[in-house]
């Protein structure tokens, strides 16, 4: 777990270590090198997660629609707490599965990070220090008087996130229940 100051306001994160999956080359032979030694520079993608079928529909919408080969997946989880081990483990298994996924699906690189703090601001604050391409955030599909009404996450980053976000609304299929 690290600390980190930005400006006035403090907050606390951790990295999740992923499994890795994809195989270290100590030297790439000269043959399959491109004519210009240059390798493609991927775009950073991040994408809000929680234990909810909507965030999960967001996800796999992002792979199918937006991730590249090169690109970095960007997962973000908010938490009350970084320090109680039960939702770290929790999370860091959904990180794991959405990883592997990820991989399966796209052969895309995959980040995971887990802050503490309000689901809306951190998502903000990792898109500033990001500065990906996209903020994928899936949302439940509520009506405007009930967003406003009870808050609602997607809607703050609308608003307040300095990159482009992307809002998912859920099809049919996504159903009412939880990922855990």
């Amino acid at each position: 777990m690290e600390t980190v100051e930005e400006d006035v306001e403090e907050y606390s994160w951790r990295e999740v270590v992923l499994p890795r999956l994809i195989p270290v080359v100590p030297h790439a032979a000269p043959e399959l090198e491109r004519e210009t030694g240059e390798r493609r520079r991927g775009r950073d993608l991040l994408v809000a997660i929680d234990f909810g079928p909507n965030s999960r529909h967001a996800f796999r919408w992002a792979l199918a629609h937006l991730a590249r080969i090169a690109d970095t997946l960007h997962l973000v989880h908010a938490v009350s707490s970084v320090h109680n081990e039960l939702v770290y483990n929790k999370s860091q298994e959904l990180m794991d599965e959405l990883a592997v996924e990820a991989f399966k699906e796209s052969l895309v690189h995959t980040k995971a990070r887990i802050v503490e703090g309000d689901a809306g601001n951190v998502i903000c604050r990792e898109a500033e220090r990001l500065k990906p391409a996209a903020v994928i955030i899936g949302t439940r599909g509520r009506s405007l008087i009930q967003s406003v009404l009870q808050g609602s996450v997607s809607e703050y980053c609308f608003h307040n996130c300095k990159a482009a976000p992307v809002i998912i609304v859920p099809g049919k299929e996504a159903g009412e229940q939880s990922v855990l």
